[in-house]
């Protein structure tokens, strides 16, 4: 290719400058005519200037190509395995009619037994008829005849004493009649034997935004993990550890770090770092999952989303449908993730305030369920989506496009969090301590404070290296300072 720039006006000439005023390179020629009176630059400059523009493009291109293969990857891999996917929903909807033939032969095997229940009934009642009737005839017969030997007969007295005895026999005034069952067939209509057979859900699009920029490590402040991490205060919540349907079990900090707390109980509790309790407000379900949500605490209901207005007012935000929610929390794009689960599965839903699904997490590459059940749920600093699962025992986590990153598992995983540092952190609650991991799912270390933690469930971070952990199994909330300054 001939790198040389050449002129509009002057083909023959290679261009020397650069016209600012009609924003094109020209020749020395244009330069001391047609362009004389306007603003110039040195060619040299602008190819400059035009370089950086070029490059810092490139570069945002090229920043965004791990993504890109990464989604590559991702997209490779469910068309491998979209198939068996597609194959198993099949087995489904075959193993469900089979339910439905089984319940049929067995309806039909019962309608058959009512009829040969009433064959024999009907049978009987006829034969009974049959019996009484032969036995009425045999008796008219035997009145014929006898009257039959008396018109023969002279004897007065026979006589005398035959009439009262045929004039108490009666003429039969009724006889019973008996119907046929009758089979009433119900009418088959297609669309309402779907209704209640089942449907398949059509594929749905949802767009998940690519701006956001990547998550980098020099972008956090490194700070140390104490060796020994010390409680700096406790609060007696008052959710009675006695009693297993009131014990407390999350948790949510406030933007002027009070701490709203709720558990297994028809209440919720606001404390500020020092144990005073500020707030106490009623709800109709359990308060087992909470986060903060523009300022206002929200836990799921059974299946709602409710949030407390400043007047305590309990507020419906949207519901769940068919699934009921678990863990919940706010994310930096403002929207809400939730943890769902319907019969045996699960998955996590990305809501708007006003309930649109903005995004669905169920399955991984290979179109296998991330999940068994979903319980509680964190979104880390560089956008990933972490999520405890109740059933796999482990902590399960996904790029913000639902992509598969790591799972951390062994242990009895119950609350999640995360810090500005990056760090996951998630309760062992029979373990008696907390782990510690890395943004990419490594484990750094426990944290188990002096004098220890028994049974903790709520976890929430205060800012400044400090955590507040709550024990379900005795009602207290623990300050704990974890890193240094």
């Amino acid at each position: 290719d001939d790198d040389t720039c050449h002129c509009d006006s002057h083909p023959q000439n290679d261009c020397s400058a650069y016209c600012n005023t009609c924003d094109a390179p020209i020749c020395i020629l244009c330069v001391s005519i047609k362009h004389k009176s306007h603003e110039m630059s040195e060619l040299s400059d602008k190819i400059e200037e035009l370089l950086k523009v070029i490059a810092k493009e490139n570069d945002r291109l090229q920043s965004s190509k791990n993504e890109l293969e990464k989604i590559l990857e991702h997209t490779t891999n469910m068309l491998s395995s979209i198939s068996s996917f597609y194959k198993q929903q099949k087995v489904e909807v075959t193993a469900h009619g089979e339910k439905w033939h089984k319940q049929i032969e067995e309806t039909v095997k019962k309608l058959h037994q009512e009829l040969d229940d009433m064959q024999k009934e009907h049978e009987a009642v006829l034969q009974k008829q049959k019996k009484e009737f032969e036995k009425m005839i045999g008796k008219v017969n035997e009145m014929n005849g006898k009257t039959i030997k008396l018109q023969k007969s002279k004897n007065v007295k026979e006589m005398q004493t035959f009439v009262p005895v045929i004039q108490n026999r009666k003429n039969l005034n009724e006889v019973s009649q008996y119907s046929f069952p009758t089979f009433y067939e119900c009418k088959i209509d297609p669309n309402y034997l779907q209704t209640y057979f089942g449907f398949v859900e059509k594929m749905q699009v949802k767009k998940t935004s690519l701006l956001e920029n990547e998550f980098k490590d020099n972008d956090l402040p490194g700070r140390r993990i104490l060796e020994v991490p010390t409680v700096t205060s406790v609060i007696d919540t008052g959710f009675p550890a006695s009693e297993k349907e009131n014990r407390l079990y999350d948790m949510a900090v406030t933007e002027d770090n009070k701490v709203w707390m709720g558990g297994a109980s028809y209440e919720l509790k606001l404390f500020d770092l020092q144990g005073h309790l500020h707030h106490t407000v009623s709800i109709t379900t359990h308060g087992m999952y909470l986060c903060m949500y523009n300022k206002q605490v929200v836990y799921t209901g059974i299946k709602d989303i409710k949030m407390i207005s400043d007047t305590d007012t309990v507020v419906t935000m949207f519901t769940t449908g068919d699934w009921e929610p678990y863990g919940v929390t706010s994310a930096a794009s403002g929207d809400l993730l939730v943890c769902l689960r319907k019969d045996d599965q699960s998955k996590v839903v990305r809501y708007s305030s006003t309930g649109t699904v903005l995004q669905e997490i169920q399955y991984d590459s290979q179109c296998q369920p991330l999940y068994k059940w979903a319980y509680y749920i964190a979104e880390n600093v560089n956008g990933d989506i972490i999520v405890t699962d109740w059933k796999k025992n482990a902590v399960i986590a996904v790029d913000r496009l639902g992509i598969f990153r790591y799972s951390y598992s062994g242990f009895s995983s119950s609350t999640v969090t995360t810090d500005s540092v990056g760090h996951v952190i998630v309760t062992d609650y029979n373990g008696d301590k907390i782990h510690m991991l890395d943004r990419d799912g490594r484990f750094l270390r426990y944290i188990i404070p002096e004098g220890g933690i028994d049974g903790i469930r709520g976890v929430c971070i205060l800012g400044d290296g400090e955590m507040m952990v709550g024990e379900t199994k005795t009602g207290i909330a623990k300050r704990i300072k974890y890193l240094d300054e």
